[in-house]
């Protein structure tokens, strides 16, 4: 007589016996001993009688334990032994739960992502993914990662004191869990419910010079370097262009359009993916002339000193103005020239998009950011001009005639 509910959860080991079983149908019965109730299929294959465990009851029903059994039979009638293909799914889950760990994922989010970023922002990554993040949750399958397990690897650096760090290591957890859901190898984000759980940052403006009379004698200073020429060059040529440091470093000469006056940099050599004209002043392109004798012939207008084929190293720039007497910590270093740009030009009374759009800052949405590169073009080649002369006038100690945006 097939089985119920009610038979089912009403039945209990008769005394005296160590195991009981009750019959469904098709094979299916309920084994009942001093342990629980299991769900077992018997059935012939190969000439042999076998048994397939289904599961426990309560946790599996009559219902899903009768749709087993009918799964089973027709894997028989494909001359499947049921046994073979639950140890065949078994290895591939293992299989595929052991592929699927967060540094496999983690790996495959780099590579996919590469192409939108600078290089320096993917070895930043690349670094912070080796150094702190993979000697602890890479091995783990991505899908078993808890809060918890990602909240102890950003207080362990948060403890050595370097929240930021701890806050950029959150942040890209947070990047490979979100590429995890989106290639269906996790539910969820589980650092979604870490918000608040590091301590907070304080932001702080790279060290800059906004103050007229001392940007003067830092122009003064820099006429003076006695330091190579072609670092030299670099570093004069550093506040007429607006260019991140490693935009300035890494400058080609087939940017350069003499006859135009302007750099022109492709989109995979900006930061935020954009082509970028710069509009080159008189004072920059006689700069750019001068090292042109010396650097010309090769790839790089900055080039190392001790290999022509690669960039100037990254620091030059900030070990040329400390040797100036400058603290690129609190003072003013390599960046700090973009921030004087935007104070003083702002503080000047320039159109703010026309400022935004020369320090190549994102503006608008991403269609409009595609098409922008070439937007306040005129109105910028007459601001760099007159910021070139601005420059000059305070290094030169004349008297500066502020310029105001009715010029530009």
């Amino acid at each position: 007589m097939a089985l119920t509910d009610a038979k089912i959860k009403a039945a209990k080991l008769e005394n005296g016996k160590k195991v009981q079983k009750l019959a469904d149908s098709g094979g299916l019965y309920l084994l009942i001993n001093k342990s629980g109730k299991y769900w077992r299929l018997k059935y012939r294959y190969g000439g042999k009688e076998k048994t397939l465990s289904i599961g426990t009851y309560p946790e599996i029903k009559l219902k899903k334990a009768r749709e087993a059994r009918d799964s089973a039979k027709k894997l028989l009638k494909k001359h499947i032994d049921p046994n073979q293909a639950k140890q065949n799914a078994k290895q591939k889950q293992f299989e595929k739960a052991k592929a699927d760990t967060f540094e496999s994922v983690a790996m495959e989010w780099l590579e996919k992502h590469k192409v939108k970023w600078v290089e320096s922002t993917y070895k930043g990554h690349q670094v912070r993914l080796a150094k702190h993040i993979l000697p602890w949750l890479g091995s783990l399958p991505i899908q078993d990662i808890k809060p918890f397990d990602v909240l102890s690897v950003c207080l362990k650096i948060e403890k050595k004191g370097h929240a930021e760090l701890a806050r950029r290591v959150l942040n890209i957890c947070s990047q490979v869990f979100r590429y995890g859901v989106a290639s269906c190898r996790v539910e969820s984000d589980p650092t979604r419910d870490l918000k608040g759980a590091l301590a907070p940052t304080v932001t702080k403006n790279r060290a800059r010079l906004t103050d007229p009379k001392e940007v003067g004698a830092l122009m003064r200073a820099i006429q003076g370097f006695n330091g190579t020429h072609v670092v030299a060059c670099a570093l004069q040529l550093s506040p007429y262009v607006f260019l991140r440091p490693g935009e300035l470093r890494k400058l080609e000469w087939r940017f350069v359009d003499f006859e135009a006056a302007q750099i022109v940099i492709p989109s995979e050599y900006m930061k935020m993916k954009q082509k970028h004209i710069v509009p080159l002043a008189k004072q920059a392109v006689a700069i750019l002339k001068d090292v042109q004798a010396l650097t010309g012939q090769g790839k790089y207008v900055f080039p190392s000193i001790r290999n022509p084929s690669r960039p100037m190293s990254e620091n030059t720039i900030n070990v040329s103005l400390q040797r100036l007497g400058y603290d690129t910590s609190n003072q003013h270093c390599a960046h700090g020239f973009r921030g004087t740009a935007s104070t003083l030009l702002n503080e000047l009374g320039f159109n703010a998009d026309y400022v935004e759009s020369q320090l190549a800052h994102k503006v608008g949405n991403d269609v409009r950011g595609a098409y922008n590169h070439a937007q306040y073009l005129e109105q910028r080649k007459a601001m760099m001009q007159q910021w070139a002369d601005y420059l000059d006038g305070l290094r030169d100690g004349a008297t500066v005639v502020p310029i105001h945006r009715a010029q530009v």
